[in-house]
C-alpha cells in the first residue's frame, strides 16, 4: 500500500529515567530519528516532547540537518495521551501513521520497509519477536500458571496503522477512558485486524540510564554512535 507516511516518536517521558541533567534522551530520539529521515518512504516525522523540552529539542533537530520534524507534539499525562496529541495535528493529512518509541534508537529501516510492504488487507502492522524465557502467570507472588511460550510474542515498534482506523480507536478508547501502553491494544479493542512480523531482538527499548552503554555498542557496530 502506497501513500503519504508519518512517524510519530513518542519522547516526552525519556526525561523521567534519566534526570533532568543530561541530553541523553535526545540522542536517543535523534539516533531514531536519523533513520526515518534517510528513508523514501516517511514523509513527515513528529516527535512528542515534554513542553518545557520544545525549545532544546527544535535547535538540537536542526543541528542534526533533520528537515522532516516540521513540528513538535507536545507530551500527555501518559503516553496514550502524548500520542493522541500528535494524532490531532496529523488529523487526515496522512494514509499511513507510524509509532516509534523514543527510548528504541536501534530501529532498523529494513524492518519498517517490511512493515509498510504487509500493511495492505490489514489494519495495523506490529513487530515483535518470540519469547525465549518461561512465562508464567503470578499473582500476589503465587504462581498461578504457565504460559504457553510457543504462542507468545514481545511487542516492539515501530507499528503501522491505516490512519482513519487508529484515530477511530483512538477516539474510542480516550472516550471511554480505556488506557494501554501498547497502540495496536486500541485497535484490537476496536474490532482491527493487527498483524505480527518478524522484529529484531536488537531493537531493544532503553528504560534505564544502564542501558545507554549496550545501546551505543550496538551503535557503534553499525558505524552510527556520535552522530
Amino acid at each position: 500500500m502506497k501513500g503519504k507516511v508519518i512517524a510519530i516518536v513518542p519522547g516526552a517521558g525519556l526525561g523521567k529515567r534519566f534526570g533532568p541533567d543530561t541530553n541523553k534522551p535526545f540522542h536517543l530520539i535523534i539516533w531514531a530519528l536519523e533513520v526515518f529521515e534517510a528513508m523514501d518512504e516517511i514523509h513527515e516525522v513528529i516527535p512528542v516532547l515534554k513542553e518545557s523540552d520544545m525549545q532544546t529539542g527544535i535547535e538540537m533537530f536542526e543541528r542534526h540537518g533533520l528537515s522532516k520534524v516540521k513540528r513538535i507534539a507536545p507530551g500527555g499525562k501518559e503516553r496514550q495521551d502524548s500520542v493522541y496529541n500528535a494524532l490531532k495535528l496529523i488529523k487526515d493529512s496522512a494514509d499511513l501513521v507510524l509509532i516509534h518509541d523514543g527510548a528504541r534508537p536501534l530501529i532498523d529501516s529494513g524492518i519498517v520497509r517490511t512493515a509498510l510492504q504487509h500493511i495492505s488487507g490489514f489494519d495495523g502492522i506490529v513487530v515483535g519477536v518470540p519469547v525465549k524465557d518461561t512465562i508464567k502467570e503470578v499473582a500476589d507472588s503465587i504462581v498461578k500458571r504457565t504460559l504457553k511460550r510457543e504462542t507468545l510474542w514481545a511487542i516492539q515498534t515501530p507499528q503501522i496503522f491505516i490512519q482513519r482506523t487508529l484515530v477511530k480507536a483512538y477516539r474510542e478508547a480516550m472516550a471511554e477512558k480505556f488506557y494501554s501502553t501498547d497502540d495496536a491494544a486500541l485497535l484490537e479493542r476496536s474490532g482491527g485486524k493487527v498483524k505480527i512480523i518478524m522484529g529484531s531482538y536488537s531493537n531493544i527499548k532503553v528504560t534505564t540510564p544502564e542501558d545507554i552503554p549496550l545501546a551505543e555498542h550496538l551503535l557503534k557496530e553499525r558505524g552510527k554512535a556520535g552522530r
